[in-house]
C-alpha cells in the first residue's frame, strides 16, 4: 500500500477485527488521496483516525495520523453518529470529499446516532466540497430522527463553499433547513434529497432570487412535491441531470417545463403520474439532448409513449431507455421503436407482462443505419419476466443478430437448455437469470464494450466456428438457419 494513491476495498473490512487494527494501516502510502471501503463499522474508522500514543512514548509523543493528505472518503458504516462525524472532521485536514452512508438493522440510540451537535462539526477546517449522508431504508424504514432544521442551518453556514450536498433520510427537516442550504451555499451544483417526507414545493419558492447554478438534482421519494416545484427548479436553465424518481405527484405540467432545458441529458421519471401526453412535450425540446430517460413504473403509458418520443428528427443521441414495469406497453410500441433507428445501447422492459417474442424479433433485426443493415446497436437488454416471452425468441440472439450485446436479462425457466446453450455459444454475453438489476454504467468506449460492431475476439471467433456452433443447433431446433435468417 505505500505507494498507492487511491485505494477501494469493496467488501467488509470489519471481518478482520483485531486488536492492532490501527497499526495495520500505518504501512499505507503517506500518499493516500482517495478511499472507498464497502462496509467498516464506526467504532473501527474513529480507532484508525484517532492519534494514539506510540509504544513506550511519553503523552508528548503522538502517533502521526494516518492519512495525512486524504483528500476523498467514502464509506458504509453500520451507524453514522457523532463522534464518527467529529473524528473525521477533525482528523482529516485536506477532506474535499465526504461520502457517508449506514444502513441500520435496529433503531439507533441516543449514542450510535447522527445530532443537531454532530452536524455543526462538519468541515471544521473549510476544505470541504462535496458532502454526502444518506441513511439507507435497506434492513429497517429509519431515519436520522435526532436532526431538524437547526442541525442543518448549523451545517449551512459552514459549508457555504460546497458544490455538492446529498442527504437522505432526514426526516425532521423541512423547507426551511433545506432553504438554507438553497441560499447559503452559493457555489452548490449537485442537490441530492432522498426520503425528504416533510419537503414541498415551498423549498423552491424563491429559488430564482439566489445565484444558483444546479446542474445536478435529484429529489428522489419525495412525495409533497408537485409540479409547481419543477416549474419553479428549472429556472436553472443548466440542469443536466434530473432524477424525479418515486415523486408521485408530478404529472404532465411538470414535463412541460422540463422539456424546456436545452442541456438535459438524463432524466429518471419512474413512478409519477405521467401520460403519453405528457411525453410529448419533450419531443421537440429536451429530446435533442436527452441520452437517457427512465420512465418505469408510469402506469398510465402505453405503445402511444413510443411515438410520443421519437419523431424524424427527436431522441437521436438517446443512449439508455428504461420502459420497465409498464403494463399497457406492448408488442405494438417496441415495433415502433424499432422503426425510430435510434441507436440505443441500452433497453430495459422487464416486468412487461405483454411484451413478447415480437419485440424481440424486431430489435434484432433494427436498422440503424440508412446505408445497411447493421443490426441493433444495443449492448445491454433486460427482458426479465416479459409476459409473452417463449423459447422461440432465443434463435433471434444467434450472430448476426444483437452483434454488440454484451448484457442480458432473461427468466432461465423459459427455456433452462437454451439458455445455458446461448451462454456457452456467446461467452462475451453476461446472461443474468436471477432478477437483478443489470449495469447502469456508460459503456467504456474504449472498452470490450466499445468494440466494432463487425469485430469479434478471436476466443469468441473460435468458438463460433468450432465446435460450440451445435450448440446454436440445440437453440434453432424447430426453425432451420434459412428461416431464421428470413
Amino acid at each position: 500500500m505505500r505507494e498507492s494513491k487511491s485505494l477501494s476495498l469493496m467488501f467488509d473490512v470489519s471481518i478482520f477485527l483485531h486488536h492492532n487494527f490501527s497499526q495495520v494501516w500505518a504501512t499505507a502510502s503517506a500518499k493516500l488521496a482517495a478511499l472507498e471501503i464497502g462496509y467498516i463499522s464506526s467504532v473501527m474508522v474513529t480507532e484508525l483516525l484517532s492519534p494514539t500514543l506510540g509504544p513506550q512514548q511519553p503523552p508528548s509523543h503522538m502517533q502521526p495520523l494516518v492519512f495525512p493528505h486524504i483528500q476523498r472518503l467514502s464509506l458504509s458504516v453500520d451507524y453514522i453518529t457523532d463522534t464518527l462525524v467529529a473524528t473525521i472532521s477533525k482528523g482529516l485536514m485536506s477532506l474535499s470529499h465526504l461520502d457517508l452512508r449506514d444502513a441500520p438493522i435496529i433503531e439507533p440510540t441516543m449514542t450510535f446516532d447522527l445530532t443537531n451537535p454532530g452536524l455543526q462539526l462538519i468541515n471544521q477546517h473549510g476544505k470541504l466540497k462535496y458532502l454526502s449522508l444518506i441513511r439507507s431504508q435497506e434492513y429497517l424504514q429509519t431515519y436520522f430522527r435526532r436532526v431538524n432544521d437547526l442541525g442543518i442551518l448549523l451545517m449551512a453556514d459552514k459549508c457555504s463553499n460546497m458544490e455538492s450536498i446529498s442527504l437522505g433520510g432526514f426526516c425532521r427537516v423541512t423547507d426551511t433547513g433545506f432553504r438554507a442550504i438553497l441560499h447559503s451555499c452559493s457555489s452548490l451544483q449537485k442537490l441530492r434529497v432522498s426520503h425528504g417526507i416533510q419537503l414541498t414545493d415551498l423549498v423552491f419558492h424563491d429559488i430564482s432570487a439566489t445565484s444558483l447554478s444546479l446542474t445536478n438534482v435529484s429529489l428522489i421519494w419525495c412525495n409533497l412535491l408537485t409540479n409547481l416545484a419543477i416549474v419553479r427548479l428549472v429556472t436553472n436553465l443548466g440542469l443536466m441531470y434530473l432524477d424525479l424518481r418515486d415523486c408521485r405527484n408530478l404529472g404532465d405540467e411538470a414535463l412541460q417545463a422540463i422539456g424546456m432545458l436545452p442541456k438535459l441529458k438524463t432524466l429518471l421519471l419512474d413512478g409519477s403520474d405521467i401520460s403519453d401526453m405528457g411525453l410529448s412535450y419533450l419531443r421537440h425540446g429536451v429530446m435533442r439532448s436527452l441520452v437517457s430517460l427512465s420512465v418505469r413504473g408510469c402506469k398510465r403509458l402505453t405503445d402511444r409513449c413510443i411515438s410520443a418520443i421519437f419523431d424524424y428528427s427527436s431522441g437521436k443521441v438517446l443512449q439508455d431507455l428504461d420502459l420497465s414495469n409498464l403494463p399497457n406497453l406492448s408488442d405494438n410500441g417496441i415495433l415502433l421503436l424499432a422503426k425510430s433507428r435510434v441507436p440505443l445501447m441500452e433497453l430495459r422492459m422487464r416486468e412487461c407482462p405483454l411484451i413478447g417474442d415480437t419485440s424481440i424479433m424486431a430489435l434484432a433485426s433494427m436498422q440503424v443505419d440508412e446505408g445497411g443493415w447493421h443490426g441493433s446497436t444495443l449492448r445491454l437488454l433486460d427482458l426479465y419476466n416479459c409476459g409473452h416471452i417463449t423459447s422461440l425468441s432465443f434463435r433471434w440472439f444467434k450472430r448476426p443478430y444483437f452483434p454488440r450485446l454484451r448484457c442480458l436479462g432473461v427468466m432461465r425457466s423459459v427455456n433452462r437448455d437454451m439458455v445455458d446453450a446461448l451462454e456457452r455459444s456467446r461467452p462475451f454475453l453476461c446472461v443474468a437469470c436471477r432478477g437483478e438489476e443489470l449495469g447502469t454504467g456508460h459503456w467504456d468506449s474504449d472498452g470490450l464494450y466499445g468494440q466494432d460492431q463487425e469485430e469479434v475476439d478471436e476466443l469468441e471467433q473460435w468458438l463460433l466456428e468450432g465446435e460450440i456452433e451445435s450448440d446454436y443447433g440445440e437453440m434453432g431446433e424447430g426453425g432451420s438457419e434459412e428461416e431464421m435468417e428470413d
